[in-house]
């Protein structure tokens, strides 16, 4: 991971120095482009099971020069299965969300730029619990740095950093209570990467 991570920095940095001196593939006002973010991840102990899958495809456009608006879609899919005796146990946690965000890119022109992203949005979660099945709601707004680097005239790289975020969640049950959690600060959890594709 430090491998990836390094590599990635060390083109964003050349990409930087090198973006006064060559043909510029970055935004301009009108622009659209999509974007968005797959991950996989298994994890296995023994004869127990932890496997996750996440898709988040995205769509902005630039309502001015350094301001981009957009939307959001987001399924989240996590198994853990556990086998004991006499009887396996399964959970899965599937949800879906959609959001909105809206960012500054501070040269955009350019084929890289860093930018600052709001975002919000909702989510609905559904957890399978052997018989039992429970829902909930949750809310979030975050506040996240990232970077962009175009590679061609049409694509480029990306990667945001979460740093500061609020969320809350509600079981869908009367007189459950909510759960309400705020985030400061970096971590590897927080980094996601994404290619975007520029009409």
């Amino acid at each position: 991971m430090k491998k990836v991570l390094l590599s990635l920095a060390a083109v964003f940095a050349f990409g930087l120095a090198n973006a006064q001196e060559t043909e510029s593939n970055g935004f301009a006002k009108g622009d659209v482009f999509l974007s968005g973010t797959v991950g996989f991840s298994s994890e296995t102990t023994g004869d127990a099971k932890i496997t996750g899958l996440n898709i988040a495809p995205s769509a902005g456009y630039f309502v001015s020069e350094n301001i981009a608006i957009g939307l959001t879609l987001g399924y989240n899919s996590l198994k853990n299965e556990m086998p004991s005796n006499p009887v396996t146990s399964e959970s899965k946690y599937t949800s879906f969300g959609v959001g909105a965000f809206g960012r500054y890119y501070f040269t955009p022109a350019n084929s890289f730029s860093l930018f600052g992203q709001l975002g919000v949005g909702y989510e609905n979660g559904k957890l399978e619990q052997n018989s039992n099945e429970s829902k909930t709601d949750s809310f979030n707004i975050g506040v996240a740095p990232g970077i962009n680097y175009f590679v061609s005239e049409h694509f480029a790289l990306e990667a945001t950093f979460g740093i500061l975020g609020y969320s809350t969640s509600k079981p869908d049950f009367d007189g459950a209570d909510s759960t309400n959690s705020f985030d400061f600060g970096l971590n590897l959890d927080n980094i996601n990467f994404g290619i975007v594709y520029k009409f």
